[in-house]
């Protein structure tokens, strides 16, 4: 039976089938659950990871679909990143807070107390490893790029506040959660920073549409954005600089897939929760 996993999965490799069988059936639901019994509020959303001098296309897409679910059930998501993501949210009336590389667990602490967040939600946001660096899929050390947003969500945790956790490398935020399997599962060094809950996915983009899906799926609102207008969006970072982090000459791909497999997902997706309604 198809499900909202197995259409996000798709297309991976067996390591990420074995980390979300760790997981359990309905791992995504079960997201979207624990988002839904929470009092509306504001929402922080970390994204943007860093690739060759610009932010990779995987992350705020997927970031940019959950705030936007997120405003049609009543909550005020907010974006959380750095540099390599500046200027892309605003257009889209998505309040957007950056920070440096500098950001310290006072600086988290500030501003967990002046927001008071509902949740924290990363996708395809790098992960402190067991060597106490922000690394990439290559191992390659990229702290000094990235603001250590991390330390917000051990914050977060600490205060349990609800966390969840988007992925689909082993680097990334939340993937603490399955680290004694990643480095046989993926074959890298793997991220120590755990969330309440954890989705993964064969691209974190993917991940990213199969929560707003569930979203819509528990509430009856509409939440999963449209085909088109996701895939204007893909098109205007890339015109703003972001990348395809593996792609080989197509700028407008994710993680190596062309733009248009990511928009049949969110058909796939959306197929899937119409038979539901028409079924029930």
């Amino acid at each position: 039976m198809e499900t909202l996993e197995s259409i996000v999965l798709q297309r991976g490799h067996r390591g990420m089938e074995i980390l979300a069988d760790a997981l359990g059936p309905g791992y995504v639901t079960r997201a979207a659950e624990a988002l839904l019994r929470l009092p509306r509020g504001v929402v922080l959303i970390a994204t943007g990871f860093y690739v060759r001098g610009a932010a990779e296309t995987d992350g705020p897409p997927g970031a940019w679909a959950i705030a936007k679910a997120l405003q049609s059930l009543g909550f005020s998501p907010m974006i959380v990143t750095d540099d390599p993501c500046r200027g892309i949210f605003e257009r889209e009336e998505i309040p957007v807070i950056y920070e440096g590389t500098d950001l310290t667990a006072a600086d988290c602490d500030a501003l967990l107390d002046r927001l008071e967040p509902k949740a924290l939600i990363s996708i395809e946001r790098c992960g402190i490893n067991s060597g106490g660096i922000y690394a990439n899929a290559a191992n390659k050390d990229i702290s000094q790029w990235t603001a250590p947003l991390s330390t917000l969500f051990d914050e977060a945790s600490a205060r349990s506040i609800l966390t969840v956790g988007i992925g689909d490398g082993g680097n990334e935020i939340g993937m603490g959660k399955l680290s004694a399997l990643i480095i046989d599962a993926l074959g890298v060094r793997a991220s120590q920073t755990t969330t309440d809950h954890l989705i993964v996915a064969t691209t974190s983009n993917w991940g990213g549409y199969a929560l707003a899906a569930a979203l819509e799926q528990l509430s009856g609102t509409r939440c999963l954005p449209e085909a088109e207008d996701t895939g204007r969006f893909l098109a205007d970072l890339v015109d703003e600089g972001l990348i395809n982090a593996l792609g080989d000459g197509d700028n407008y791909g994710v993680d190596g897939f062309p733009a248009a497999v990511g928009i049949d997902i969110i058909r796939q997706l959306r197929h899937l929760i119409d038979s539901e309604r028409k079924d029930s």
